[in-house]
């Protein structure tokens, strides 16, 4: 456990360190926040063809309201708390990488729900909006992070005890 507390903890500040780096802001941080904001314009327009994206901005083109997705609004730091967590625990790099890339599925697409909507709460009551983006769906998140690291965590000590890999010592 102690190991495991090591990693996470040394991982969690690698990673949210590499993130505040230009470069990665520059190469990945920015357009993912881009193409989430068309991607949910793009769903939203299936519904409401007045959903547009202007860089990070979702936007209302009639009414002009819109929500502007910002860093800790985008999923990122979510995903960065998952890697760590999945990264630090011991189990073979495959099953870590494929619990990896579920997890941020996961977590992306609870995301672009709640960004969509925010988007609509913003446009029907300001205080509404202000509840649901500042406490309510933080929590939510955070709560998919741990849900999605626990059912991971369930399936890759089965599937290792099976494999006898890294993780067979840990009971299930």
């Amino acid at each position: 456990m102690a190991r495991f507390l090591a990693w996470f903890t040394a991982l969690l500040l690698i990673l949210f360190l590499a993130e505040l780096t230009g470069p990665v802001q520059r190469l990945l941080v920015v357009p993912w926040t881009s193409l989430l904001a068309a991607g949910s314009a793009g769903l939203v327009a299936l519904f409401d063809p007045s959903a547009i994206a202007h860089g990070r901005v979702l936007q209302n083109a009639v009414t002009g309201a819109g929500i502007s997705i910002e860093a800790g609004c985008n999923g990122v730091e979510a995903c960065i708390i998952l890697a760590a967590a999945v990264l630090a625990y011991p189990a073979s790099l495959r099953v870590r990488l494929q619990g990896l890339a579920a997890g941020v599925i996961a977590i992306q697409v609870l995301n672009v729900v709640r960004l969509i909507s925010l988007f609509y709460l913003v446009q029907w009551n300001a205080a509404v909006f202000n509840f649901a983006h500042l406490y309510l769906w933080q929590t939510l998140i955070m709560l998919d992070v741990v849900a999605v690291w626990l059912v991971w965590l369930r399936w890759a000590t089965r599937v290792e005890f099976e494999r006898g890999g890294p993780a067979a010592a840990v009971p299930a």
